[in-house]
């Protein structure tokens, strides 16, 4: 039994002491690790400590050195207090010595004064003994006296008398002339202003010259659609990157710029959407007219009116007289007439307010029968506007007489304006009477929606009611169209009448 055995002893026996050997070896190797990772803690510790101390005495060095530096400003700040004080406590002994100056001159004034009055009273009861004692020797009382010296008096010197009157006449008039020479020379030099404005186009500046085949649209439905919708004329040239608004309506070349705009903001160009942009364009049309009326009372300095009287008076930006821009020549008149209201004490209120609402009966007087002076008037009175405004800005055509001085003040100002180089054009006016009278004898016919006068006048467009007047009845309208212009009218060349005749229809599918 036990023979079986030997072996497997035999076999432990000799595998015992490597087993031991083994796991000796394995104890000594994580023995000496463990030492070592020991060390290297040690080290890494003894490290970290040193690299604190260092920061914490570096910290305590600087800590010393922002302390130091805030006695030292303390220290300064403190010398120029001191500094200070001593100044003022020196300014302040100085003030008292003035103030008890003061006094001392005071008194000696004030004694001098009794002195003075006393002296004067002793003078007038000198002056009217001797002025009694004068009467009594010669008999006469002092008016009498006085009366019998100057009737002597003038006849004996009545020809140098005539001739010093006349000679102080001629002198007063010619200094007067002079001095109002300088007046008005002195208010055109203090106020300067441009009036460059666009007579008959405006350029529109466009991203890129691939906009301008958008805008022309299929077989040019898009800008035909532009020109029908405003009454403008589109002028697309070789400029780059740029298009013109061509007419001599300012309202109208402003709604087809900013319907522009729009169009080329949103990238959909097509009929449709011109008309809504259109639209649009014209509402805005409404808020730059208020603007322009709310700038022109800022600018004048014009207290504030009724919002209805300034909308008007915006309004007046979209006008010209003679080519010159009737706001831009109201401000302008506005500025003149306070500094020659200033000049001659004048109520510079008054004449500045009539000065700029002077022309406002041209804001509707398109809309309303009358001269644009009598129209002014009414609307002033009507928003409750100062009486002395209105007598200073109704006699600038001498249609009313001259109720005050600065009525007279205003007109000169107009004067000034409209006189000055550059200003004012006779042919610009004249042409734009001559568009104005085209549109107004379309306009005159039964059936007629709306007419533009383009092309420089060269052409009148006409379009009818399609529901009022069949293809027919236009042919016969452009010929009495053309005759009425015939009779009524003088102009150079030949004028096209165009009526256009258009139908729509318009259902929605809901």
């Amino acid at each position: 039994m036990f023979s079986g055995l030997n072996p497997l002893i035999t076999a432990v026996s000799a595998l015992l002491p490597g087993l031991v050997i083994g796991y000796l070896v394995r104890h000594l190797v994580a023995s000496r690790k463990v030492t070592l990772a020991e060390s290297r803690a040690e080290a890494t510790l003894a490290d970290s400590k040193a690299k604190s101390q260092e920061i914490i005495l570096e910290a305590k060095n600087n800590a010393f050195k922002i302390l130091e530096e805030a006695k030292k400003e303390e220290k300064e700040r403190n010398s120029q207090l001191s500094r200070i004080e001593n100044i003022l406590t020196k300014k302040e002994s100085e003030l008292e010595q003035k103030g008890k100056e003061l006094s001392s001159e005071k008194e000696t004034l004030k004694s001098k004064a009794v002195e003075l009055t006393t002296l004067k009273g002793e003078l007038e009861q000198s002056r009217e003994k001797q002025l009694k004692e004068l009467e009594r020797i010669s008999g006469l009382d002092r008016e009498k006296a006085k009366i019998e010296l100057v009737a002597k008096t003038e006849e004996e010197y009545k020809d140098d008398l005539y001739k010093r009157m006349r000679k102080l006449e001629n002198e007063n008039r010619e200094e007067l002339e002079k001095k109002a020479r300088e007046i008005v020379t002195t208010a055109i030099q203090r106020y300067s202003s441009s009036q460059i404005a666009d007579a008959m186009t405006t350029v529109v500046s466009l991203p890129s010259d691939e906009v301008k085949g958008k805008i022309i649209g299929k077989e040019g439905r898009n800008i035909k659609a532009i020109e029908r919708l405003t009454g403008v004329d589109i002028i697309i040239d070789d400029t780059p990157e740029a298009l013109v608004v061509s007419g001599f309506d300012p309202v109208r070349r402003q709604i087809a710029k900013l319907a522009i705009d729009k169009l080329i903001a949103d990238g959909r160009i097509h009929p449709a959407k011109i008309e809504e942009m259109v639209e649009k364009a014209k509402n805005e049309i409404n808020e730059k007219i208020k603007e322009a009326g709310e700038a022109a009372l800022f600018e004048t300095g014009v207290g504030p009116v009724d919002p209805k009287l300034t909308y008007l008076l915006g309004r007046l930006a979209f006008r010209t007289s003679f080519g010159q821009n009737v706001l831009l020549h109201s401000v302008e008149m506005t500025h003149i007439a306070g500094m020659l209201a200033a000049e001659l004490g004048a109520d510079v209120s008054v004449a500045k307010k009539g000065a700029l609402f002077h022309d406002i009966g041209k804001a509707v007087d398109h809309e309303v029968q009358g001269t644009h002076v009598e129209i002014g008037r009414k609307l002033l009175s009507k928003f409750g506007v100062d009486p002395r405004a209105i007598l200073a800005m109704e006699a600038h055509h001498d249609e009313y007489p001259y109720a005050i001085l600065e009525a007279r003040i205003v007109t000169a100002a107009d004067a000034i304006s409209g006189a000055r180089p550059g200003a004012r054009k006779d042919t610009v006016e004249i042409y734009l009477k001559r568009l104005e009278d085209l549109e107004r004898i379309a306009s005159s016919f039964d059936g007629v929606e709306k007419s533009y006068a383009i092309q420089a006048g060269r052409e009148l467009r006409v379009f009818v009611t399609p529901t009022k007047m069949d293809d027919l009845g236009a042919i016969k309208l452009a010929k009495d169209v053309a005759k009425k212009i015939e009779e009524e009218m003088k102009y150079p060349g030949e004028i096209r009448v165009n009526v256009i005749r258009e139908t729509r229809a318009i259902e929605y599918a809901r």
